[in-house]
């Protein structure tokens, strides 16, 4: 025998299944927020590549120097995420911000929820004056899926759809110049397996036909192998797209001295006919280190400047070595902090 549900039952599940459906309609859904309507998408000058330079809108040559900040989700979950984080790193006199975004933090924290963060980034920076290099943070093989550590895990379908949902989010937007595509790219003496330069190559165009298919003005990174040191390949086959930048990582350990002719081999040359950024190097000194990093230090930025490749120093952050800061308290400098703050300020000592 059917039975009937009492109406004031009945009431309360219709208004509560009405609830629902008010609140999430996946069929209607957009996978990621819009970005936020902003005044000043157009604040700070738009930046360009010409010839092997970036300028600005009145054809003036723009050397950046910066640091790069550690990965937003640690940050947030430290109780480090906020503008004063950024107004230290101004202090320091730099010009550019690198965040790394690392695939890991990327799916745990979720598309929506990161966007948020990273629009809070591109807020604070453009009341600061600063740009923003945004790097999807892997090290490994993208051809295999093989990768170095577990918090560096992706895949090609993520990467991609990754860049698809930064270029369509930010595009219009002066304060995010770079897109870095991929951090570290290595086979690791073949422990990642194999991919030629030219199929790394070709991954590189897509990522970046598909970028400019959402957002036409940003200035796409490319790495070399290697863990982003190598850019010889650029002598035969460059990268078949125009107005893009190359990265390289010139830790003091790829080479030995004398650094500067091996440099000018590996990915000095480069500069002499596209924009090249040095990503990430950095050193320890003093009580922290050898006392002869400091000598790499100052090579390093001489020889950086010297042939006109901007460049960001790893880390600020007291976790991650090389490390700029000694604590948070007070944004405490590490020796190399300390020489970096005066690299950025015209005066590497």
């Amino acid at each position: 025998m059917r039975t009937s549900l009492p109406a004031l039952t009945l009431a309360l599940l219709l208004a509560s299944n009405a609830a629902s459906a008010q609140t999430y309609h996946w069929w209607n859904q957009p996978p990621v927020p819009a970005a936020p309507a902003n005044p000043n998408l157009k604040k700070l000058p738009l930046i360009s590549v010409q010839g092997s330079r970036f300028v600005d809108p009145q054809g003036n040559a723009v050397l950046f120097r910066g640091v790069a900040i550690a990965d937003p989700d640690k940050l947030a979950s430290q109780g480090h995420w906020n503008k004063d984080l950024f107004a230290a790193v101004q202090q320091m006199g730099a010009r550019m911000v690198r965040i790394p975004v690392h695939p890991i933090a990327w799916r745990e924290r979720t598309p929506k929820v990161y966007l948020r963060m990273l629009d809070q980034a591109v807020e604070w920076c453009t009341e600061l004056g600063l740009y923003i290099d945004l790097d999807w943070h892997s090290i490994g093989n993208l051809k295999a899926g093989l990768f170095q550590d577990p918090n560096y895990d992706t895949s090609l379908a993520e990467t991609s759809n990754f860049w698809k949902t930064i270029a369509e989010h930010f595009a219009g937007n002066n304060t995010v110049v770079f897109y870095e595509l991929f951090n570290e790219p290595t086979l690791f003496s073949g422990r990642l397996g194999r991919m030629s330069w030219g199929e790394w190559k070709k991954i590189n165009e897509d990522l970046i036909a598909l970028i400019r298919a959402y957002d036409a003005e940003k200035i796409p990174l490319v790495a070399g192998l290697d863990w982003a040191y190598d850019l010889t390949p650029l002598h035969i086959e460059p990268i078949a797209a125009e107005r893009i930048g190359y990265t390289v990582h010139p830790y003091a350990n790829k080479r030995s001295q004398p650094w500067e002719p091996k440099w000018d081999e590996d990915f000095g040359f480069a500069a002499e006919n596209y924009p090249v950024v040095a990503t990430e190097f950095g050193f320890t000194a003093g009580e922290e280190g050898a006392g002869e990093n400091n000598e790499y230090g100052k090579t390093i930025v001489k020889y950086l400047e010297g042939k006109k490749i901007s460049w960001m120093c790893w880390l600020f952050d007291p976790d991650w070595p090389p490390c700029l800061l000694r604590s948070w308290d007070g944004y405490a400098l590490t020796r190399s902090g300390e020489f970096f703050k005066g690299a950025m300020q015209g005066n590497a000592r």
